[in-house]
């Protein structure tokens, strides 16, 4: 990461937070204990998408070798946006939504791969996770091929109250990558519709699978156990864009 997405030091990371700049994550030196330090999270009061992790000295250090004095804040390459605002504008647009959810998705390059074949495919939004998940970084900028700079991005802090929200809200949820699903070529799609995409080793949150309508999977043929999961998504979203097709 270039030194030109961080910003060092506590002082210039509380003032950065009151003049509403966008941060993605801070870094504190975990034993950190200071009236400065206190001083950020009062200042983080209400900003809870931002992720705060602690971490070793020695972490700080692998960053830059400026005087960060124990904080480096990561700025946000995008502006996020919410979906609870996106989701009524589509609908009285006339549009059924489209929409891809992250869940537990940490490498830069799967997310920015997955982004660039949700803008191809027409997708209305992708969320992800406040916690955990990929950030929208200059490697995933590059890799999306600037998808991230076009396509609604929402980081949520409760993907669970997310996915409730978005099946009150009429959309069909669809768990992309199953151990157990139906084949995704024999299983029909219709929008609205939510496709959650969960980590390649764990998949998706037990939380969240119990609230998906359906549950579909790649039959993989070779000794490999599994796709990569940009691959997998690109080829779910064009099976649901192949049935809408049909069906028009």
């Amino acid at each position: 990461m270039k030194e030109n997405e961080m910003i060092f030091g506590m002082r210039a990371i509380i003032e950065a937070i009151q003049a509403g700049k966008e941060i993605d994550k801070i870094i504190i030196k975990k034993d950190m204990q200071s009236d400065l330090s206190h001083e950020l999270f009062i200042a983080l009061r209400g900003h809870d998408y931002i992720q705060v992790q602690r971490v070793p000295i020695e972490r700080l250090n692998r960053y830059t070798r400026k005087n960060h004095q124990g904080a480096i804040a990561f700025i946000c390459q995008t502006t996020y946006q919410h979906i609870d605002n996106i989701i009524p504008s589509l609908y009285e647009e006339g549009k059924s939504p489209f929409i891809v959810v992250l869940d537990g998705i940490t490498d830069v390059r799967n997310f920015g791969a997955i982004a660039r074949t949700c803008e191809c495919a027409g997708v209305d939004a992708i969320i992800i996770s406040s916690k955990g998940g990929a950030p929208v970084n200059a490697d995933a900028i590059n890799t999306s091929a600037g998808a991230l700079h076009t396509i609604p991005v929402c980081k949520e802090n409760n993907l669970v109250e997310v996915v409730k929200y978005l099946k009150s809200s009429g959309l069909q949820i669809v768990e992309a990558n199953s151990k157990n699903g139906t084949l995704y070529n024999e299983e029909k799609f219709e929008k609205p519709l939510a496709l959650v995409i969960g980590d390649e080793e764990y998949g998706v949150s037990p939380e969240i699978n119990r609230l998906c309508d359906k549950h579909v999977q790649i039959p993989v043929l070779g000794s490999i156990s599994n796709l990569n999961i940009s691959v997998s998504a690109g080829i779910i979203i064009y099976e649901i864009l192949r049935q809408e097709s049909l069906a028009d």
